[in-house]
C-alpha cells in the first residue's frame, strides 16, 4: 500500500487533521494505536455509519492497532444534533444496543496478531466516578467560551430550543475517552466524521493539559452527501440500516444498485477495497455505458457481502435477476422473496381474479381496459409467464410459497400480489 494518508486523500477519505505532517510521521513510524467511537442511539448502525467502520478495517490493513468504542456511557447522553434535544433512552435499552452494535462491528474487525483490534465501552470507566470527581479531573480543565465555539453546540444555541447542560456536557465525556484511551492503551489517534471535529479535538484539548508531553492527533473523514442534496444514507423508506430485521439483504442490495451515476464514483472510492486500477476501471465503464450500471452492480455485491455475507448476497442476487425473467422465481427461498416482494407495488387479494384486474390493483396499470390493451400486446407477464388470454385467471398451484404472484408489465415494470385465503391443494404450492 502506499502511504496511508495519500490513500485516504485518493479515496475522498481525509477532509481534515491536527497536524498533517505529524500524522505522517506517526503513521511511519508505527504502529499507531488508533480509536473511532459509536453511540448507541439506535438498535442498529446505518449506511451512514459504515465510512467509519471501513475506514477503522482500513487503517487497520495498513498496520495501525484499532479501539472501536461503542458509548454505553455517551450513549445515555447523546451527541448534540443541529436542531433538537435527543430522547433519552433507559440503560437497560442502550445496553441491549451496545451488545447489537458490537456484533455489527467485530466481523469488519481481525482480533488476532500483533495490531489485534479491541472492543471498548466507555461506560467502563465512567460508571463508577461520582459527578465530583468528574467536575474536578475533567470538568476543571474545559473553557466554557471554548466549548460555545463548537459547532453542534452553537447551532443549538441559535435554535428556538437552545441546549441542555445535559447535551452540552456531551463533549466532556468525548475528551475523557480519548484521555482515558491514551492512558490505558496509548491510543495517540482519534478518527471521525468531519462532524465530529468539536468534539474530536475536546480530547486533544484535554489530554495536552493533563498529560503535557503525549503527542496526540485527530483525523476527520469528510461528510457524505448525494449529488441532489439529500442526506446520504436514505432511501424512499428511510434509513438503509446493517441489520437484516431493520432493513432485508435485498433492499441493502438494491440501496447501492441505485446510487445516482453522479455520486456512484465518490461512494466506490469511499466504501470499496477494490484497487485504484479496478476502480478507475469501473468508473470509465460507467462513463461509456451508465445504462450498464457497472458500478453499481459491483458496489453493491462488494458491500452486501460484506455486511451481509456471500449466501445472502448470491441469494438477493438470484431474485433480482428472477424477477425480471432471469431466473427461476420458484427457487428463490421464502424469505428472500418476501423481502424482494416487498420492495414492489402491492397488492393484498383474498381471492384468485382476472390478470387484468390484478394488473389494476397494483397499480400496474391505470385500469382493467388498459389492462386488457397490455394483455392483447403482449406486454403482461405472471411469474414470468407470459399473459396470452385477456381473461385469464392464475391457479392456485402458481402461488409461490402458496402466497405470492409477481406480476410484470413490459420488461421493467414490477408488482406484487399476495393472495390470502386461498388453498392449494394435491401437491406443495410452486416454489414450497
Amino acid at each position: 500500500m502506499t502511504d496511508i494518508v495519500d490513500e485516504l486523500k485518493w479515496r475522498g477519505l481525509f477532509a481534515q487533521s491536527t497536524d498533517e505532517e505529524a500524522l505522517r510521521k506517526a503513521f511511519a513510524d508505527g504502529p499507531v494505536t488508533f480509536y473511532c467511537g459509536f453511540d448507541p442511539t439506535a438498535a442498529s448502525l446505518h449506511v451512514g455509519h459504515l465510512v467509519q467502520v471501513l475506514t477503522v478495517r482500513r487503517l487497520q490493513q495498513a498496520g495501525h492497532r484499532p479501539l472501536a468504542l461503542v458509548g454505553g456511557a455517551t450513549g445515555q447522553i447523546g451527541d448534540p444534533r443541529p436542531t433538537a434535544e435527543r430522547t433519552l433512552n433507559d440503560p437497560e435499552t442502550i445496553a441491549n444496543w451496545v451488545n447489537r452494535l458490537r456484533s455489527q462491528i467485530e466481523p469488519f474487525l481481525s482480533f488476532e496478531g500483533e495490531n489485534a483490534a479491541l472492543m471498548v465501552n466507555n461506560l467502563d470507566w465512567t460508571a463508577g466516578m461520582s459527578a465530583i470527581e468528574f467536575l474536578r479531573d475533567i470538568g476543571k480543565h474545559f473553557r466554557v467560551n471554548k466549548m460555545l465555539t463548537k459547532d453542534s453546540v452553537a447551532k443549538r444555541l441559535e435554535s428556538d430550543q437552545g441546549i441542555s447542560y445535559t447535551e452540552f456536557s456531551y463533549q466532556l465525556l468525548q475528551g475523557m475517552d480519548f484521555l482515558e484511551l491514551y492512558r490505558r492503551y496509548g491510543c495517540t489517534l482519534q478518527q471521525g466524521g468531519s462532524d465530529q471535529w468539536g468534539n474530536l479535538t475536546a480530547g486533544l484539548d484535554l489530554i495536552h493539559r493533563v498529560e503535557p508531553q503525549a503527542h496526540v492527533h485527530a483525523m476527520a473523514t469528510p461528510l457524505m452527501v448525494k449529488a441532489d442534496g439529500t442526506k446520504f444514507g436514505k432511501s424512499e423508506s428511510g434509513a438503509v440500516w446493517l441489520d437484516p430485521e431493520m432493513t432485508t439483504p435485498y433492499a441493502f442490495y438494491q440501496f447501492w444498485l441505485n446510487v445516482d451515476d453522479r455520486d456512484i464514483s465518490t461512494y466506490m472510492r469511499i466504501l470499496s477495497f477494490k484497487s485504484r486500477e479496478e476502480l478507475e476501471e469501473l468508473e470509465a465503464q460507467t462513463a461509456e455505458r451508465p445504462q450498464a450500471r457497472a458500478a453499481q452492480r459491483a458496489l453493491a455485491e462488494e458491500l452486501t457481502t460484506l455486511v451481509h455475507g456471500a449466501d445472502q448476497c448470491a441469494a438477493v442476487i438470484a431474485a433480482s435477476k428472477a424477477l425480471f425473467g432471469q431466473g427461476e422465481l420458484a427457487e428463490l427461498d421464502e424469505a428472500t422473496l418476501a423481502a424482494a416482494l416487498s420492495e414492489l407495488p402491492h397488492a393484498k387479494v383474498t381471492e384468485l381474479g382476472q390478470v387484468v384486474d390484478l394488473l389494476a390493483e397494483t397499480g400496474l396499470v391505470a385500469s382493467k381496459s388498459a389492462g386488457r390493451r397490455t394483455v392483447k400486446e403482449g406486454g403482461a407477464y405472471v411469474n414470468n409467464v407470459k399473459v396470452t388470454a385477456e381473461d385469464a385467471v392464475p391457479a392456485p398451484e402458481e402461488l409461490l410459497h402458496g402466497r405470492w404472484l409477481v406480476l410484470r408489465r413490459g420488461k421493467k415494470n414490477l408488482a406484487a400480489v399476495e393472495v390470502t385465503g386461498v388453498e392449494v391443494t394435491g401437491v406443495e404450492a410452486a416454489g414450497a
